[in-house]
């Protein structure tokens, strides 16, 4: 064999182990693409200006501690509720910060997912999926919740939370904000050479179960997005069963869409909205700015799941906004 055949085959052969090595790495290293916990809370003391804000630890199915805020309007009687799941790096502490603008008149529950915050465990997309079913079921069983006026929200990798729970659960409306069509295409995106379909678990295959949701859908895009392009968010509206809205915050990202004042408007308007429609007409349009009224349900005592760490007082709002942490889907 020549010195020049030599080479090619021996540059062929490196080639083919950084290829298997950078495969295997992947593969090992998922969890960490798809998740990446953070352990420090956002807002050291969440406080909502329009809630009661108790901090919260549930147990899983498995017994899993998984600690957050619930947050209770001040008004007697039963009101709409609302989950939010947050995005890959995201501690949701700010949550019981922005509810009052956000989720007004609402109950509201923040709970961090496994790893994350002070929330035992490791992620993965089965526990969180049957965590988040586990969070609505407690929701919908807490004396303060209309169980029939249930939202879920959901940021980034949030958003394939929120729609597989709307899936599983009787969710009375949902957005999404800056939602993908699955991990799996955007990670196909990134890692093109990789036969990342056969190693990748935790998939979020939100456009696989988009034509089931029934309920008002609200989708919201970042002005500029260079962790979900448009084309993903794109496949995903498209199969959407009940698209209510889908919307661009001017002037935003991913990573401060959530904080802006014009993106926690549109939430509530879509939402009040929304829980201020009777139930047989829920899923017809209506328009954003309607106001809440509804009837009150039969209370339901609260279940045992819920260990509740501090008396339930009003509290003033946090004065400041911490620093969101990345959440880019494009170092998944």
């Amino acid at each position: 064999m020549s010195t020049h055949k030599k080479l090619a085959a021996g540059m062929a052969g490196f080639a083919s182990m950084l290829w298997l090595g950078l495969t295997a790495a992947v593969a090992a290293n998922q969890r960490r693409l798809v998740f990446n916990p953070t352990v420090e809370r956002e807002v050291l003391h969440p406080r909502s200006s329009g809630h009661r804000t108790r901090p919260v630890v549930l147990r899983a199915k498995d017994g899993t501690r998984l600690s957050g805020w619930l947050m209770t309007p001040s008004m007697p009687g039963q009101r709409p509720a609302v989950i939010y799941f947050g995005g890959r790096s995201e501690e949701v502490s700010w949550v019981a910060r922005d509810a009052g603008r956000l989720f007004p008149g609402m109950v509201v529950l923040a709970v961090n997912y496994r790893g994350y915050g002070e929330s035992h465990g490791d992620p993965a997309e089965a526990h969180v999926i049957d965590d988040a079913c586990m969070l609505f079921d407690w929701m919908a069983a807490h004396h303060h919740v209309d169980p029939r006026r249930i939202a879920v929200v959901g940021r980034s990798l949030g958003s394939g939370v929120a729609v597989q729970v709307a899936k599983e659960r009787p969710a009375h409306s949902v957005v999404l904000i800056t939602p993908y069509d699955s991990i799996l295409a955007l990670a196909k995106r990134k890692f093109r050479a990789m036969p990342i379909e056969y190693m990748l678990r935790h998939r979020f295959e939100s456009i696989k179960y988009a034509p089931t949701l029934n309920v008002p859908t609200f989708v919201l895009r970042a002005a500029s997005d260079d962790v979900v392009p448009h084309s993903h968010t794109d496949q995903l509206v498209a199969k959407l069963a009940n698209l209510m809205g889908d919307e661009t915050v001017p002037d935003s990202d991913h990573l401060n869409i959530p904080y802006l004042e014009d993106t926690q408007g549109r939430i509530a308007r879509f939402l009040t909205a929304q829980f201020a429609r009777p139930l047989a007409s829920a899923s017809a349009a209506a328009p954003i700015s309607a106001p809440i009224s509804m009837p009150l349900a039969a209370p339901i005592p609260a279940p045992a799941a819920a260990i509740v760490v501090a008396p339930a007082t009003a509290l003033p709002a946090a004065a400041a906004a911490a620093t969101e942490p990345a959440l880019p889907l494009a170092e998944h």
